[in-house]
């Protein structure tokens, strides 16, 4: 059940009519009431809720709590998506606000000058013209004050200067406030001259530049760590300079970081994954200390931390382009796709320990990672493609259980429970599955990568490939003849090594490629409100439907199958120079005796017996528990053979009209021949509906053959009872379960009243 469903139908029950009111309004005018100023939410949530119970308030509350995780994720988002507008418009912040400080300090300064001369000319005119004694006592008084605020003066700037000189920040900071306070305060009583109080401010601001320099210095220096850099950083902020201080801060990182990291290559003499671990626990670590100290001195004000996070990102390329570097382009280079795994796996679970600080690195690092594990999958693809080949060129297609210790047998079971329960498949079809497997236990533990799909397209080509070395092995192939270029593979021989390679095939389509494609599906998630149900469910949509990947792997099992029927059909209906043995010649010519010949099926369909009745023995052997695929197996060739008879033009074109049309006997023994086939394919239940079809489609086409030359066909034509009896003892006799040494002539004899009955072994 939603967690949401409860909250919003109770919110929406509570409101009521008013909801249906609203609903007509526009999103302008439904807002207006949050955008008042007296607008109350305490109040508003109790209108709203005075209907609600206590469970459908805490539902709502829970969904409310929902809302704002995701709206915090979106604000997220959205920072990120705006790190560098935000910068910028920093940026142009600070720089306006310099200009600022530099014109306010240029009015000051002519304020002051016009405002000295004002004051000379005022008492100079008073010098002239009045000479009373009380004005010079006054003079005198006011020169005795100015006289102390100049030694106050001398003694500021010394002290000030000693603080300086013995880096005592804290002091130096102190006495700086206390001259400005002086210098603010003497301003308002008009104490000083404005020559005096320019002096004054040009000092204090000269000690700031010189402190701020100093610490600007401290920071830079590769000792500085910890506590010591964050209190200079402080100190560079309370003198008016944040972005410089937040950028020394980083720039201090960034040189700790570069060091450590080009340290851990030199001493390194492998770049496994032990490196992987060793560089990530380097830069997070380093990373998380930044955010810390970002965090610890300047809060979270926008500014500096869009700096932060511009600042994480570029460390991160540079990161990324050491470990694809030495890392990953090994993996891509040899084609194992494990080292690649490996390494993303480290990484990306110390970038998981990193987001608990607010920063988000694993859609960086993915990004990243991404064109790199793509190539890794590729060379992958392309390693089981050439390590099959390689194999099939040498295999001897023998079924056989995977050799003891080989993939997939798993450590927690006993070995003598592995064998039974692996699959039988020759060498090479042995090294497709396991390298397959392989693959895909990789490719699933790198779901971030979102690579599912993609895999299990190159899968379904390499097996597609894999195909074709099976139908090259297929002796006298037509791939070879089409191709020249192919490549070279074993051939199978026998017909059990035949039917090894549809055994290999079938196997792999039916079983094991799709269980092995289940790893890339999300394992299902309960009692989880974090969203994890929704990104099982995003990465199911990017998988092919189970039924589809299926459809996909039969299509190619069923071009070999194809092939082998074609070849077996071929082999049946010509000679090896390339006559046609299944011709009009056999039922045309058996007219041309008196004699009634001797009731048996032609040749053609007795072997075509017998190598259906091999092939059943075998497949049934192969296919323990796949009975099918061997019953669809003998249902196709059987109906490659008849449908190839019924579709040849030439053969019904002397049937029907050639020097010797279908006579008598010709129809009898076509007739035959055709029960007889229906009738082994019935006993062997691989006589589909369309073989059936077929088969009275052309026997009709025969009867009317032999219609059209004035004939009755049904005239000549015994009982159906007796072609079927006719086959029933053919088949007892090619099986060698029936014995006719003294049988007389008249047995399958149609003008005999009955059958004379047969013995049996």
């Amino acid at each position: 059940m939603d967690s949401t469903s409860l909250p919003r139908s109770s919110f929406s029950s509570s409101i009521g009519d008013s909801a249906e009111l609203e609903g007509n309004l526009t999103l302008s005018d439904r807002l207006k009431v949050f955008k008042a100023s007296h607008f109350d939410p305490d109040a508003y949530v109790t209108s709203k809720c005075q209907t609600m119970n206590e469970k459908e308030i805490r539902h709502l509350c829970s969904y409310m709590v929902q809302l704002k995780k995701a709206s915090a994720e979106e604000m997220r988002k959205s920072v990120y998506a705006n790190y560098a507008a935000f910068i910028r418009t920093s940026k142009e912040i600070s720089d306006l606000e310099g200009e600022l400080l530099s014109m306010r300090n240029l009015l000051s300064t002519q304020s002051a000058l016009v405002h000295g001369l004002a004051q000379d000319v005022r008492i100079d005119s008073l010098w002239i013209t009045d000479e009373d004694p009380n004005e010079k006592d006054i003079s005198n008084s006011e020169n005795r004050e100015l006289s102390k605020i100049e030694s106050w003066l001398v003694e500021f700037l010394d002290n000030l200067e000693v603080l300086l000189a013995e880096r005592r920040v804290d002091e130096a900071l102190a006495v700086l406030d206390e001259g400005e306070s002086i210098a603010i305060e003497t301003n308002e009583r008009r104490t000083l001259s404005p020559t005096m109080l320019d002096s004054l401010k040009n000092a204090i601001k000269s000690q700031r530049r010189k402190l701020a320099d100093q610490l600007a210095e401290m920071t830079c220096q590769s000792s500085t760590r910890g506590v010591e850099l964050r209190s200079s950083v402080l100190a560079l902020k309370k003198l008016g300079d944040g972005p410089r201080a937040h950028t020394l801060l980083l720039n201090s990182h960034q040189q700790k970081l570069e060091h450590n990291m080009q340290s851990l290559r030199s001493s390194s003499t492998s770049y496994g994954g032990a490196f992987s671990a060793a560089l990530s626990q380097i830069f997070f670590s380093t990373v998380a200390q930044a955010a810390s100290d970002s965090l610890a001195v300047f809060g979270e004000e926008p500014a500096y931390s869009s700096e932060l996070v511009t600042w994480a990102v570029k460390q991160t390329e540079v990161f990324s382009l050491i470990l694809k570097r030495h890392v990953l382009a090994s993996s891509v280079a040899s084609g194992v796709l494990r080292a690649a795994t490996e390494c993303i796996q480290i990484v990306t679970g110390h970038c998981s320990l990193l987001e608990a600080r607010g920063l988000a690195l694993s859609p960086v690092l993915l990004r990243l990672f991404r064109p790199s594990v793509e190539q890794a999958l590729s060379a992958n693809l392309r390693r089981i493609e050439q390590s099959s080949a390689a194999l099939a060129a040498v295999d001897d297609w023998l079924l056989a259980h995977p050799p003891v210790g080989a993939h997939p047998f798993s450590s927690t079971s006993s070995l003598s429970s592995a064998i039974v329960s692996q699959p039988k498949l020759s060498r090479s079809a042995h090294r497709f599955n396991s390298m397959v497997q392989d693959l895909l236990e990789d490719v699933g533990a790198l779901e971030s990568l979102q690579l599912d799909g993609p895999t299990l397209e190159g899968v379904l080509q390499v097996f597609n490939s894999y195909v074709n070395l099976l139908i090259n092995a297929l002796p006298g192939s037509m791939e070879n003849e089409e191709n020249p270029g192919s490549k070279i593979v074993m051939v199978a021989e026998t017909a059990a090594q035949q039917i090894a390679l549809l055994a290999n095939a079938s196997l792999l389509a039916d079983e094991l490629l799709p269980r092995a494609a289940m790893k890339l599906l999300p394992m299902p998630q309960t009692g989880r409100i974090d969203g994890t149900p929704r990104r099982a469910s995003d990465r199911q949509s990017r998988l092919p439907d189970q039924r589809e990947l299926k459809r996909r792997l039969q299509r190619s099992v069923d071009r070999l199958r194809d092939s082998f029927c074609r070849q077996h059909a071929l082999d049946l209906i010509f000679t090896e120079e390339g006559d046609i043995r299944l011709n009009a010649q056999i039922y045309t010519s058996m007219d041309d005796n008196t004699d009634e010949p001797e009731w048996f099926p032609s040749p053609i369909f007795q072997e075509l017996f017998s190598k259906l009745t091999l092939t059943s023995s075998i497949a049934t052997d192969m296919f323990v528990g796949r009975e099918r695929f061997a019953t669809i197996l003998l249902m196709r060739l059987t109906e490659t053979v008849i449908l190839w008879l019924s579709d040849d033009q030439s053969f019904w074109e002397e049937i029907e009209a050639g020097p010797r049309p279908l006579g008598p006997f010709g129809l009898q023994q076509f007739y035959l021949d055709m029960e007889f086939v229906m009738l082994f394919s019935s006993q062997g239940r691989y006589l589909s509906r369309n073989l059936h079809q077929v088969i009275k489609n052309i026997i009709a086409k025969a009867i009317e053959a032999v219609h059209a030359t004035g004939t009755d066909p049904y005239s000549v034509l015994p009982e159906d009872d007796w072609f079927v009896e006719v086959a029933q003892i053919a088949i007892k006799m090619l099986t060698g379960k029936a014995n006719f040494v003294n049988v007389e002539r008249d047995v399958t004899s149609p003008s005999a009243s009955s059958v004379v009955s047969h013995g049996s072994n």
